[in-house]
């Protein structure tokens, strides 16, 4: 697929060997990296993309997974990832199936984090059936999938269900989990920039529930 082949040639291209240790150790990452810079992997799947459009759906999916799957270097995973922000899969449910893949085999933050975005998506296209969707992972036992959860309606801002924000917290409160602390308080306090009341109402009403980071992180700039 030359979309897939240009990316890989591309990012081998721009790698750095004496950066590369030091992102690897950074992200605590079992698989290597080619020392790409971030903002470098976007602009290269960009061109890429640009050069050779996905067709459809299934052809944006089949490079996603080729990318994601094989990928030798963590650098292809995120121009995978990248890939995703085609407006061919903004907001398709046909895709939910993909981004659970990413965040359960990817099961790190970053991977979790830059999903979240799909999701929110996801939640403004279709909101009952993606809400029922985030409520079954912030009650089941994968890590990453209630992290996910949690941060799925990041950037929502006045188009965010509170009664949802609340019911896939709710199932991490006792939990000792930093990744779930911290999602708590980053949902809580990106929420708190639309509606710093409802905020404060939720941290005074779950004071003995909240962990320290979470209380800390909801009304960090409130």
């Amino acid at each position: 697929m030359k979309l897939v082949d240009g990316i890989r040639a591309g990012l081998r291209a721009a790698a750095d060997p004496a950066r590369a240790p030091k992102m690897q150790a950074y992200m605590k990452s079992a698989m290597p990296f080619l020392g790409v810079p971030a903002p470098q992997v976007r602009a290269i799947t960009a061109a890429v993309r640009r050069e050779h459009p996905p067709a459809d759906l299934d052809e944006l999916r089949a490079a996603v997974l080729a990318l994601w799957d094989d990928a030798e270097y963590r650098e292809e995973r995120y121009a995978a990832q990248n890939l995703l922000r085609n407006r061919l899969g903004t907001g398709d449910p046909a895709l939910l199936s993909l981004h659970e893949h990413i965040a359960v085999t990817g099961a790190w933050w970053d991977h979790v984090d830059e999903t979240a975005r799909h999701i929110a998506a996801l939640h403004d296209a279709r909101p009952e059936d993606t809400a029922a969707v985030v409520r079954a992972w912030s009650r089941g036992e994968n890590l990453w999938l209630r992290r996910l959860a949690i941060l799925s309606q990041l950037g929502r801002r006045d188009r965010l269900d509170t009664a949802l924000l609340s019911d896939v917290i709710e199932p991490a409160l006792p939990e000792s989990e930093f990744f779930l602390r911290k999602a708590i308080g980053w949902a809580l306090r990106e929420h708190a920039k639309t509606d710093p009341e409802w905020v404060r109402a939720y941290v005074a009403a779950h004071e003995a529930e909240l962990s320290g980071l979470s209380r800390r992180e909801a009304l960090k700039n409130l």
